[in-house]
């Protein structure tokens, strides 16, 4: 079912996504989103529409380790912005600020570089899936702390099971995504 990025985004989504059975465990089927990045025309494609969405509603946008990556660095080049990266714990250099958010068994922990971060400025999140919502709600934290204003979190694939967007919603932020599943 198409989300709030638009039936045509969920259509592009949904026409170029993997389908791949028991991965990474018996019983799981993974949405793999590399035949969408492999399509050229259709990549680039959802790069143009997801412009023309953010267009002069965003100063940034924040990739997130690490599909979102792939996501993000050609979406802030369509706007001509700059792109934030939010990595797990221990992958960028310098001085970081981290937040810990809690996983089905311990923690994980999201940081960024600060000084990367423009105080006041409209940043869009992007990733590929929003599950239980913890790495998206823990760079919604660190982006706060650097003083930056976070416009919504943009998402591919939502798994509605994992109440993700609950946990955003309780932080104020709202969700699109392109497909609900």
């Amino acid at each position: 079912m198409s989300g709030e990025l638009g039936d045509h985004v969920g259509e592009l989504v949904s026409a170029n996504l993997g389908l791949i059975p028991d991965f990474p465990e018996p019983g799981v089927l993974f949405r793999d989103i590399t035949p969408l990045i492999a399509n050229g025309t259709a990549f680039r494609e959802l790069m143009q529409v997801l412009g023309e969405r953010y267009a002069g509603k965003i100063d940034a946008v924040a990739g997130l380790e690490s599909r979102g990556f792939i996501l993000g660095a050609p979406l802030a080049t369509e706007l001509g912005i700059g792109m934030l990266t939010i990595r797990k714990a221990g992958k960028l250099p310098g001085h970081v600020i981290g937040v810990d958010y809690a996983l089905e068994y311990g923690s994980a922990r999201m940081e960024i570089r600060p000084e990367s971060v423009t105080p006041g400025a409209r940043v869009l999140i992007v990733d590929d899936v929003l599950a239980t919502g913890g790495t998206a709600g823990a760079s919604v934290d660190l982006l706060r702390q650097c003083g930056a204003e976070v416009a919504t979190v943009a998402v591919l694939l939502e798994l509605e099971a994992f109440s993700g967007r609950k946990v955003l919603a309780d932080k104020g932020v709202s969700v699109e995504s392109a497909l609900l599943v």
